[in-house]
């Protein structure tokens, strides 16, 4: 399959057979939901402006093997992909000022792809070839995968295993031979609501003991026992009222969800960790390096429409000369590019 237009993604999240909740009731139609829509509408600039002329070079990759994919199913070969890497996330930022879902996916990805290869080399699993074809199933199919990574955590004094109700963090609840049995929650799902699959990682290094909880998978976002209680956001309700007025980013938006996994079979060779718990760190570090550098990217872009807000705001009040205010455009300007260099570098 050819690259998705935005267009396509859209009716491809619709055909999802998702399970969404929100203000306690099940939503028929989540692509179609006013409160809900914006959020669809950030991811699927990803799409558009991979078909952009002018955007090629950022948006997508060509692979040794001749396919053309879009950079958020990619695997970084060199500090090139790093660079554009930030600077596509900057252009999205720039063109949404706001969250488009699909660096957390990414950089998954490449977490977990260097991860399962060290974890095959010393336990002798399989787990980078289960990733490689799932990888290749997304790239081939321009999927947005949400990367699940933070547990509800319950005390956070206590590992995993010792926890008074052992689902705060994830865990395999039960080992087959075709596959596991997962239980738990994801928490602050940013993009779960608009992605095709979710790759779930662990959350924090673990010990022996947490060894039903140093997992790591892939499953669809509508699979058997998966649902999603969305959060709530301040003034939601106005996009429901016919107001343009006080509905903040009216086109586009972000929007989280508490992710429940209510024993959720997961076939073998879509397991990438189960019980492995020395590389449950690993994981988790290679993750937060590569996410931390994209925030270098999408942070800024919404920076620069929002330092672009204010000012326009301080002409309207014919404030732009007043020297306190242009001290703090500057400052604003200053640290965004700070962010954006410290991505770069």
């Amino acid at each position: 399959m050819a690259l998705m237009t935005g267009e396509q993604y859209i009716e491809s999240i619709r055909s999802l057979k998702m399970k969404v909740y929100m203000f306690g009731e099940e939503v028929e139609s989540p692509v179609d939901d006013p409160i809900l829509r914006p959020s669809l509408n950030s991811v699927r600039m990803t799409y558009d402006l991979a078909h952009m002329p002018e955007y090629e070079d950022l948006m997508t990759v060509v692979q040794d093997d001749g396919r053309k994919i879009n950079r958020f199913t990619h695997i970084h070969r060199s500090a090139d992909d790093l660079v554009k890497k930030v600077k596509m996330l900057r252009l999205l930022g720039q063109k949404t000022a706001s969250c488009f879902q699909r660096c957390v996916g990414m950089d998954a990805f490449n977490a977990v792809y260097s991860t399962t290869f060290e974890t095959d080399k010393k336990c002798g699993t399989s787990y980078h070839e289960n990733f490689n074809k799932f990888l290749r199933y997304c790239q081939d199919n321009d999927l947005t995968v949400d990367g699940a990574m933070t547990d509800p955590k319950g005390d956070r004094s206590l590992a995993p295993s010792a926890q008074k109700d052992p689902d705060m963090y994830l865990r395999v609840v039960e080992r087959r031979p075709d596959g596991i049995v997962v239980r738990g929650a994801k928490a602050h799902q940013t993009g779960a609501l608009n992605s095709h699959e979710m790759i779930v990682m662990p959350t924090q290094a673990m010990q022996e003991a947490d060894k039903d909880y140093a997992v790591a998978f892939a499953v669809p976002m509508d699979a058997e026992g998966v649902f999603m209680i969305i959060g709530r956001q301040s003034c939601d309700t106005r996009r429901t009222e016919g107001s343009d007025m006080d509905v903040g980013n009216a086109e586009f938006g972000g929007v989280e969800a508490l992710v429940i996994f209510d024993d959720v079979f997961v076939p073998n060779e879509r397991v990438f960790l189960n019980g492995e718990t020395e590389f449950a760190g690993m994981l988790v570090e290679r993750f937060a390096g590569y996410h931390r550098q994209s925030y270098g990217g999408c942070k800024v872009g919404v920076g620069d429409v929002l330092i672009g807000a204010a000012a326009v705001a301080a002409d309207y009040n014919g404030a732009a000369k007043a020297s306190h205010i242009k001290d703090k455009l500057i400052e604003m300007t200053h640290l965004n590019e700070t962010l954006y260099s410290c991505g770069i570098a």
